[in-house]
């Protein structure tokens, strides 16, 4: 294709499976992280249950098994100059945007997590939105949010916007949001000065609110070990998913917090990949801020555990479904419909969860149980009223709180 696409954040569990599709599929790409993800596991004492490479070893693999190139630089957000060196270099035609804090637990755990998490993700994207409007503001910003931003109101949840009639007058109006943590509070903020960029610099954006992503294998991370990427399973970056499958390869009880009627939006992996394709493929026109619910299908957590139950004594095992206290202040039983036909009119054809991919998760599990840290499987380390709680103060490293920390006043006090 020729075309050239900046991947921001490719470090990460979903970034760097995308840069490689993309790569693959002939687009020139310029992958941009500053490792802070690392920085967050040797802080909070997590780490991915699938070992993962180094960015170097990554892109230099990738090359000698592809024949493609990914160029990689170490960028961070928070950093205008040097991110808008980078988009200046690269010119692209689209900037896929996976750069933020992503996890709502670190957004709870303190005051200093909550304005960290706000600061790198709001701070970030408004210094790309800059970078994008002063080199040129053709380029497409595909920006991932979160079906987060939602919460779980009582009617339909439209694609983005919703048609309002009020005292005999109508406007369709970015659908409201209820958003249920800091990070998700974040993402809210980044989706609307987003939509405002668009309004006011002519830009085209498309906001993808995805749901939760399971999976860890693509056709390109399956082409190594060392091309893997991340599998999060403990309370602060792990899905209830990778959790629940966890439990059940080890031998351990299926733990659910709450009641389990919690119902999300979920997607496999490598559909993530499709949608973020179709989106670059098919991008929004000049003034436009397009939004996408990105997700194929709906369970709630008892549905879940379920799931991996049943797969789990296919394979021998016999875990036991138990509820805990829910850590988060969230409705556990409620209405959720929520509208994703704007990717499928555009093409994505999707994996389901019932077309074996829990038992093959459970492979990946079972391959890799010797690195199964009962700590990180246990108790959830932050409550939503305590803002954390000793759990995560026994396994994390204060240095590194304070180092991140002063970084983050770095970037208040240069404002």
């Amino acid at each position: 294709m020729g075309k050239r696409v900046i991947v921001l954040g490719a470090d990460g569990y979903i970034g760097w499976p995308m840069a490689m599709h993309l790569s693959k599929l002939g687009y020139d790409v310029m992958a941009i992280d500053n490792g802070s993800r690392r920085d967050w596991d040797l802080e909070g004492g997590t780490e991915s249950l699938v070992p993962i490479a180094t960015p170097e070893r990554r892109v230099a693999l990738w090359k000698e098994l592809s024949s493609n190139t990914i160029t990689w630089r170490n960028v961070d957000l928070c950093d205008y100059e040097a991110l808008h060196a980078a988009v200046a270099e690269w010119h692209p035609e689209a900037i896929v945007h996976f750069a933020e804090q992503r996890s709502a637990p670190f957004s709870m755990i303190s005051r200093e997590h909550a304005v960290r998490t706000q600061v790198n993700n709001i701070a970030g994207n408004l210094n790309l939105l800059y970078a994008i409007k002063a080199v040129d503001p053709s380029i497409h910003l595909v920006k991932l949010g979160t079906m987060g931003e939602y919460g779980t109101p009582n009617i339909d949840i439209e694609e983005g916007y919703i048609t309002i009639e009020h005292n005999g007058r109508s406007d369709t109006l970015p659908y409201p949001k209820l958003p249920h943590s800091f990070y998700h509070l974040s993402k809210v903020a980044d989706s609307q000065n987003i939509h405002f960029a668009c309004r006011v610099w002519n830009f085209r954006a498309t906001d993808l609110n995805q749901g939760v992503v399971y999976g860890s294998d693509t056709p390109e991370t399956s082409l190594h070990p060392d091309l893997a990427t991340r599998f999060d399973y403990d309370s602060i970056w792990g899905t209830a998913l990778n959790r629940f499958t966890i439990q059940a390869a080890s031998g351990n009880d299926i733990t659910i917090y709450g009641k389990g009627g919690q119902t999300r939006g979920y997607l496999d992996l490598r559909d993530t990949m499709a949608c973020i394709t179709i989106a670059i493929e098919n991008p929004a026109a000049a003034g436009e801020c397009r939004i996408f619910n990105q997700f194929t299908e709906q369970f709630n957590l008892n549905e879940l555990a379920d799931t991996v139950s049943r797969a789990a004594i296919e394979k021998g095992k016999s875990p036991r479904i138990v509820h805990l206290q829910n850590p988060r202040i969230e409705k556990e039983e409620h209405y959720y419909n929520a509208k994703h036909t704007a990717l499928l009119d555009l093409g994505l054809q999707p994996h389901y969860l019932s077309d074996t991919l829990i038992t093959s998760v459970l492979d990946v599990v079972e391959n890799h149980l010797d690195r199964v840290d009962p700590v990180l499987l246990g108790q959830p380390s932050v409550t939503w009223a305590n803002g954390g709680n000793d759990v995560w103060n026994k396994y994390s490293n204060p240095d590194l709180i304070a180092k991140n920390s002063a970084s983050v006043n770095a970037v208040i006090n240069s404002r």
